[in-house]
C-alpha cells in the first residue's frame, strides 16, 4: 500500500506493563504482542469497537523479556502463537488459544536477543554468540555466529538469515554457512529489519541507520539520532521507523527524517502495523500507537495529556545550577526563616529555579533572580545536564545498553566508582576494575587520594593501597533499588467476553432448574450486563462514560442472591468496575451502608470449603480498591477482617492466589505508611515476612512481599519490630537468590538493618 506522508499523531496509549516495554510483535492486523522488563508478555487485541485492549498476559519468564515472534494461525495454533526470549536465557512458545506455554526451550547460556519463526522451527540468537534452531521443543542445530554477542537475527524472503552483533558487523547466513560479512558500522549492530525489494536495514549504537543491498553494498545511511539506535522497521509504503535512547522514534522517507516523535523515555522498539500505523515501546512502561488516519487520532484531551506528560518529564530532567529542577523545593520553603544574613536558597517557580537571599534585618527572603546554567564549554562533555571532563562509554557485556560513566578530574575515583555501581545496579566487587579503568583513561596513574573518603553503600572507607585508615562520623545516605514502594498495584486485565459468557451460562442453568428459576435474570437484565461490559471494554473513554445506579444494584443483587458457586464472574466484573472512575464512585455508596455487601461477600467466599475462582476474583477485587482514594477509609476500617480472611492464600499452591495476596499486602503497606497506622503496619509486616521466608512461594509473590517489608522498615514505624522478627536472616537469604530482583531487594533490607 502507498501512504502520502502526513505527520503521525497519537492514536492511543496501552497501559498495563509495570516496567520498560522492551519488544513489539505485530500479529496480523488484529493484535499486537509486547514484552517488558516486568517479565510479562501482553497481547493487545482489537475489541468490537476497534480499540486495542489487553486480552492476554503470558507469565513464565523469570527476568525481563525482549524479542518476540508471531506464529500465524495454523493447525497446531488455531489462534496463532507467540515466541518470546528473555534475559533468563529461555525461549518460550505460547499458544494464544490457551495462553499457556507449549514449549520451554533451554540451551542458550546467556540472554536471548533475537527470534525468528521459520516454517515451524524457531531460530534464536543470544549474547552467548550463538544461533540455535529448535524443532518440537528440542535443539536441532547450534553454531557460533560471531565472536561477540549476537544482538539480532532476521529472515530474508530468500530463506537466508542475517545477524547483527556487538562486533559491529552483519553476517548473511545460508544454513550454518556465513556467505557474507557486512562491515561499516563503528559500533554494535542492535536492530535489523527487511526492507522489501531493497535489502537489509540495520540500527547501531553508533547512532546511525543503514540500508544494505544483500550483496553488501551500502545503499543509504541515515543519521539524525543523538544516541544509541535500538530498533528499525520498514513499511510497504517505503517509510522507515527507528527507536532510540534519545527518546525519539524517527520516521524516514528516502533517507530523510520527515518526523521525530518525542517520548517521555527511551524508545526500545518501534514497529509498523499493516495499515501504516506505528507502535512504540517506551521505558516508561507504556505502549503507544501513532497514526496518520485522522479518524483514529486520539481525542484532544488525550493529546493534551500526552503533551503534559512530555513537559513534566522534561522538567524533571531540567537542571538549574547543576540541580534537578524537580528536586528543588517549592515556594513554601520560603516560609522557613534563614539562619544567617545573606544566606541563599534556590526554589522552584514554575519551570524555573529562582534564587532568594535572607534579609536578616527585615526577616524576609529577597528575590535575587533566576538561576541558569552557564554556557557549554567546548572542551567539556554534557551528561544529564551536567558538564564533565570525561563521559566514558562502558560495555558491561550482558547484552544491555552501553552505560555512560561521567567523571571529573577533581573527583575521587573510588567515590565515583561506588556511586556509579549503585546507580547502575552492578556489584560493588567491580569497584577496583572501575577505578583502574578511570585511572588508565584519564592518565592519573600516580594520584594520591583523600583517605577520608567514605563508601556511600556500607558507610566504610575505601581501601587505598599505602594510605592509612581513617575513622569518620559522617553518616552516608544509602541508595535503595526497590524501596520504598510508591503507588498502588492493580489487576487490570480481564476477559470481558468470557466473564459475560459465564454469567449467561449460569443464568441458563438457573432457568432450567425449577427450584431456582426465580433467581435467573430477565432478558432485559442480561442485555444490561452486555452494556456494562461494553462500557468497561472502552478504556479510552473512561473519563467520560457513566454507569447507572441500577447497574451497580443489579450486580450487587446477584452477589446476594445467586448460589455461591456461581458468583465468581460477577465478582470479576465488579473487580473491573472499581477501576472505572464513575463505577468506583457509585459502588462506594454501598460501602458506606450498614449492611456492607462487600464484607458479607468476603466472609462468604473465604469460609471453608472455598471455591478457588471465588477466592481469586474477590482478593483481586479488594486489591483493585486501592486504585481509588475514596475506599481508603473503608480499607483501613476493615483491614484486620480482610487480611485474616485471605491469609490462607499465602500457603496456597496456586501461584495466582499467592501473587494476589502479596499484592494486597504491598498495597496495604503503602496505605498504612501514609496514614502512620503502626498497628496495621505490624500486621502487614508479620504477614509479609511469613510469605517472604516461605521457600515454596513463587518469585514474583516473594518479591512483592519483600518490597512491602522494606518499605515498612524504611518509611513506616515498625523497623524495630522487623529486627525482632529476625528480618536480617530473611534479607540474607533473599540476597543469595538466583533471581536478580529478589537479591536486590534483599540487599536493600540488609542495608536497612545496619542503619542506626
Amino acid at each position: 500500500m502507498d501512504i502520502d506522508f502526513k505527520d503521525y499523531q497519537l492514536r492511543c496509549e496501552l497501559r498495563g506493563h509495570e516496567d520498560d516495554v522492551r519488544g513489539i510483535c505485530v500479529c496480523g492486523s488484529e493484535a499486537i504482542a509486547t514484552s517488558s522488563r516486568d517479565r510479562a508478555v501482553r497481547l493487545w487485541s482489537l475489541d468490537s469497537n476497534r480499540k486495542f485492549v489487553s486480552s492476554k498476559i503470558l507469565l513464565g519468564h523469570t527476568s525481563f523479556v525482549g524479542p518476540l515472534a508471531w506464529i500465524p494461525p495454523n493447525s497446531e495454533f488455531p489462534l496463532g502463537g507467540i515466541v518470546s526470549g528473555g534475559m533468563d536465557t529461555l525461549v518460550f512458545v505460547w499458544d494464544l488459544n490457551t495462553g499457556e506455554t507449549v514449549h520451554t526451550l533451554k540451551g542458550h547460556q546467556l540472554q536471548v536477543t533475537g527470534i525468528v519463526f521459520d516454517e515451524g522451527d524457531v531460530v534464536s540468537s543470544s549474547v552467548d554468540c550463538t544461533l540455535r534452531r529448535w524443532r518440537n521443543g528440542q535443539t536441532v542445530e547450534t553454531w557460533e555466529a560471531h565472536k561477540a554477542p549476537v544482538q539480532a537475527v532476521i529472515k530474508l524472503p530468500s530463506g537466508e538469515f542475517v545477524t547483527g552483533s556487538s562486533d559491529s558487523t552483519l553476517k548473511l547466513w545460508r544454513g550454518k554457512t556465513c556467505v557474507h560479512t557486512f562491515e561499516g558500522h563503528s559500533d554494535t549492530v542492535r536492530g535489523l529489519s527487511v526492507m522489501s525489494g531493497l535489502g537489509i536495514l540495520s540500527a547501531s549504537h553508533d547512532g546511525s541507520l543503514r540500508l544494505w543491498a544483500v550483496s553488501g553494498e551500502v545503499l543509504m545511511e541515515m543519521v539524525g539520532h543523538t544516541a544509541i539506535v535500538y530498533s528499525v522497521d520498514s513499511h510497504a509504503s517505503g517509510l522507515i521507523v527507528s527507536g532510540s535512547e534519545d527518546r525519539f522514534a524517527k520516521v524516514w522517507k528516502d533517507g530523510v527524517c520527515v518526523q521525530s516523535i518525542e517520548h517521555p523515555g527511551c524508545v526500545w522498539d518501534a514497529k509498523f502495523m499493516e495499515n501504516g500505523d506505528i507502535v512504540t515501546a517506551c521505558s516508561d512502561g507504556v505502549v503507544r500507537i501513532w497514526t496518520v488516519d485522522q479518524n483514529n487520532v486520539a481525542e484532544q484531551q488525550e493529546l493534551d495529556l500526552y503533551t503534559s506528560q512530555l513537559s513534566l518529564y522534561k522538567s524533571s530532567r531540567k537542571r538549574v545550577g547543576g540541580l534537578k529542577l524537580e528536586e528543588l523545593p517549592g515556594l513554601e520553603a520560603l516560609k522557613i526563616p534563614g539562619t544567617t544574613d545573606g544566606q541563599t536558597k534556590i526554589v522552584r517557580e514554575g519551570d524555573n529555579g529562582v534564587a532568594y537571599g535572607w534579609n536578616k534585618r527585615e526577616q524576609k527572603w529577597d528575590k535575587i533572580g533566576e538561576v541558569v546554567d552557564g554556557p557549554e564549554e567546548s572542551n567539556r562533555q554534557l551528561f544529564d545536564g551536567i558538564q564533565y571532563d570525561y563521559v566514558f562509554d562502558v560495555d558491561i557485556g550482558d547484552g544491555m545498553p552501553i552505560r555512560k560513566l561521567p567523571y571529573n578530574r577533581s573527583d575521587n575515583p573510588y567515590d565515583v566508582a561506588d556511586k556509579w555501581l549503585l546507580k547502575e545496579n552492578l556489584p560493588l566487587s567491580f569497584r577496583e576494575q572501575v577505578v583502574q579503568f578511570i585511572l588508565q583513561n584519564t592518565g592519573q596513574n600516580n594520584v594520591t587520594f583523600d583517605a577520608s573518603f567514605r563508601d556511600p553503600y556500607t558507610g566504610s572507607h575505601a581501601y587505598v593501597p599505602g594510605q592509612p585508615s581513617h575513622l569518620s562520623d559522617i553518616s552516608a545516605k544509602p541508595t535503595f533499588k526497590h524501596i520504598p514502594k510508591k503507588g498502588m498495584l492493580v489487576f487490570d486485565a480481564a476477559q470481558f467476553d468470557g466473564i459475560l459468557k459465564k454469567i449467561i451460562e449460569f443464568n441458563n442453568a438457573l432457568q432450567s432448574d425449577q427450584e431456582k428459576q426465580n433467581l435467573s435474570l430477565t432478558e432485559l437484565n442480561v442485555s444490561r450486563l452486555g452494556a456494562i461490559v461494553k462500557i468497561l471494554k472502552d478504556t479510552s473513554h473512561y473519563h467520560s462514560s457513566k454507569f447507572a445506579d441500577s447497574d451497580i444494584d443489579l450486580l450487587l443483587n446477584l452477589l446476594r442472591s445467586w448460589p455461591i458457586a456461581m458468583i465468581f464472574p460477577v465478582i470479576d466484573m465488579i473487580r473491573m468496575i472499581v477501576l472505572h472512575p464513575d463505577g468506583a464512585i457509585l459502588l462506594n455508596k454501598h460501602f458506606e451502608a450498614e449492611n456492607d455487601i462487600v464484607v458479607e461477600v468476603i466472609k462468604k467466599v473465604t469460609v471453608s470449603p472455598t471455591v478457588p475462582a471465588n477466592l481469586l476474583t474477590s482478593i483481586r477485587a479488594v486489591t483493585n480498591l486501592f486504585r481509588n482514594s475514596c475506599y481508603y477509609n473503608w480499607l483501613q476500617k476493615h483491614r484486620s477482617e480482610i487480611l485474616d480472611a485471605f491469609s490462607s492464600c499465602s500457603s496456597s499452591p496456586n501461584k495466582n492466589l499467592q501473587l494476589s495476596y502479596s499484592t494486597l499486602l504491598l498495597n496495604y503497606a503503602v496505605l498504612l505508611i501514609e496514614s502512620n497506622d503502626q498497628e496495621g503496619q505490624s500486621q502487614v509486616l508479620s504477614a509479609a515476612l511469613e510469605l517472604a521466608e516461605d521457600e515454596n512461594v513463587e518469585v514474583d509473590s516473594k518479591f512483592r512481599a519483600l518490597v512491602a517489608v522494606g518499605s515498612l522498615m524504611l518509611k513506616g514505624l515498625v523497623r524495630k519490630i522487623a529486627l525482632d522478627f529476625d528480618v536480617l536472616n530473611i534479607a540474607k537469604a533473599a540476597k543469595g537468590s538466583k533471581d536478580a530482583k529478589i537479591a536486590e531487594v534483599g540487599s536493600d533490607i540488609e542495608l536497612l538493618t545496619k542503619q542506626t
